[in-house]
């Protein structure tokens, strides 16, 4: 009888088949419930229409970019709304405009992007097509924006650096003597020539360049006094003196 009793009261304590089933339903409805919430949260927030983009704040000191050429690269390609928004990809196609030399792209809340640009500074146009930034690179833009305002530079194929370290040298030591430099070029065997804003050519060769601007300062005052000509070139490539060759004069004087 004492073994009966046992067995009874195990099985009043035991949870019946039914109820396993019916927690595992209700487990399920859960997760069910869970998942196509999250679904639809997602298709929520990835949904343009439902968190668009509504506002662009373009910041950044700039003289070439305009706000317009800013807002058609960034709709250029796919956008989405403010959570799928891709800021890498936006801010690769604003960096692609000319004068852009880097952009900055983040998401303000709820509906804006926050775009900081930093413009390119050109020092002068690179073999007539190219224009080349204060750090010697070139890049790709319309010369004829700054032609007159900044000098030309010319030179073979990844000499930028070097025509450009050459302009700055030069051009601190000219500038002493209220001169500035209006071309400057660099041969394949790297001679330098350069034209000064009174239209002199100094052809200055390989070595000692500074040295022949030097001597060319010094004398030039001494030649305007000995000649009423005009000055054409000094070529400055001996290692004492210069030669002078003078620009035509028009008929009749």
């Amino acid at each position: 009888m004492a073994a009966a009793a046992v067995t009874e009261t195990e099985a009043e304590n035991t949870p019946s088949r039914w109820e396993f089933i019916a927690g595992i339903a209700v487990f399920v409805v859960i997760v069910l419930g869970f998942l196509i919430g999250s679904y639809q949260l997602l298709d929520w927030i990835t949904d343009a229409e439902q968190v668009p983009l509504e506002g662009v704040i373009i910041q950044g000191e700039r003289v070439h970019t305009a706000d317009d050429e800013v807002l058609s690269a960034i709709i250029a390609g796919e956008v989405g709304s403010f959570f799928t928004a891709d800021v890498d990809e936006i801010r690769n196609r604003i960096e692609a405009l000319p004068w852009v030399y880097s952009a900055s792209v983040r998401k303000e809340w709820p509906q804006r992007l926050r775009v900081f640009l930093v413009e390119q500074e050109p020092v002068g146009i690179w073999n007539e097509d190219w224009v080349m930034n204060r750090y010697g690179e070139v890049f790709a833009a319309d010369p004829d924006v700054i032609r007159g305002k900044v000098p030309h530079f010319a030179g073979p194929e990844a000499a930028e650096d070097e025509v450009l370290r050459q302009y700055q040298r030069i051009s601190e030591l000219l500038a002493i003597h209220d001169y500035a430099i209006t071309r400057i070029a660099l041969s394949e065997r790297f001679s330098v020539r350069l034209w000064l804003d009174n239209g002199i050519e100094l052809q200055l060769g390989r070595e000692a360049r500074l040295e022949r601007i030097q001597r060319f300062l010094d004398l030039y005052p001494l030649i305007q006094e000995e000649s009423d000509k005009a000055v054409a070139y000094a070529d400055l490539r001996y290692d004492t003196g210069i030669a002078i060759g003078w620009k035509e004069q028009p008929d009749g004087e």
